[in-house]
C-alpha cells in the first residue's frame, strides 16, 4: 500500500515542497504559541488560575 502512494506521490511536481511547507507551519505556529506564552501577563496567570476555587 505504501508503495502506490510512493508512486502517486512521485509523480506530482513540486510534491519536495509540501513537508517543507508543513515543517515551516509547524515550526511558526509552536513558536508563535511559545512567545504568546511567556509573554502572557503573570497577573492574568494568577487570576485565572484562582477562577475554579472562587464560590460565584
Amino acid at each position: 500500500m505504501f508503495e502506490q502512494i510512493k508512486h502517486n506521490m512521485e509523480t506530482i511536481t513540486g510534491v519536495e515542497i509540501y513537508p517543507i511547507l508543513s515543517l515551516l507551519i509547524f515550526f511558526v505556529f509552536f513558536l508563535a504559541l511559545g512567545i504568546w506564552v511567556f509573554t502572557y501577563k503573570k497577573e492574568k496567570i494568577q487570576e485565572l488560575s484562582q477562577l475554579p476555587l472562587n464560590d460565584h
